[in-house]
C-alpha cells in the first residue's frame, strides 16, 4: 500500500464522471462512520464536569473504495476522509449513523466538495501489472482523460 499525490477531490470527480458514462467500469463503495467520544478535559475547552457530561465529541471517517469491475486486475484506489465535527450536544449523539453506505454523489457533495476534514488518497496493488494499471489510471485522471474521448487511445484495464 502507497499513498497517491493525486487530489482527491480530481480523483472523485473524474470517476464520478466515467461511472456514468461507463457504469461496469469499476466496483465502488463508500462508507461513513460516526463515532462519539467524551469531550477530552483539556483548559482550552474551560469546561466544567457538567458541561463535559452534556456535551460529546464527533469525529466522522468516510471511506471511497474504487476497484476495476475484474478483481483479478489486483488493484484498490482508497479515499480516505477523517472530520473530526467537534462538540456536539449530548442529545444529538442518537441521530448520528454509526456506519452506513453512502453513495459517491453524497460522499463528493458532503465531504470532498466542502473540504470537510482531512483526506488522502492510497493504492493497494497485488504485484507488478496491477501497479501499472493503477499508474496509468492515475494518469488518466490526471490530465482528465476518458476512454473514447479523444484524447488518446482507449485505456486497457486487463492484461
Amino acid at each position: 500500500m502507497y499513498t497517491v499525490d493525486v487530489e482527491p477531490e480530481q480523483i472523485v470527480k473524474w470517476i464520478m464522471a466515467e461511472h456514468e458514462a461507463a457504469p461496469r467500469t469499476f466496483r465502488i463503495s463508500v462508507r461513513q462512520t460516526a463515532e462519539t467520544r467524551e469531550i477530552p478535559q483539556r483548559r482550552e475547552f474551560r469546561l466544567g464536569d457538567d458541561d463535559r457530561e452534556d456535551l460529546n465529541e464527533v469525529a466522522v471517517d468516510a471511506t471511497l473504495e474504487i476497484e476495476p469491475a475484474h478483481a483479478n486486475d489486483g488493484w484498490l484506489l482508497r479515499i480516505i476522509v477523517e472530520d473530526e465535527a467537534g462538540p456536539r450536544l449530548g442529545y444529538r449523539q442518537t441521530a448520528l449513523p454509526t456506519d452506513q453506505e453512502i453513495d459517491i454523489g453524497s460522499f463528493y457533495r458532503q465531504f470532498i466538495r466542502r473540504g470537510r476534514g482531512i483526506a488522502s488518497v492510497v493504492a493497494q496493488v497485488d504485484n507488478s501489472a496491477a501497479e501499472l494499471r493503477v499508474r496509468r489510471l492515475l494518469d488518466d485522471i490526471t490530465v482528465n482523460r476518458h476512454p473514447g474521448d479523444g484524447k488518446g487511445p482507449p485505456r486497457r484495464t486487463r492484461r
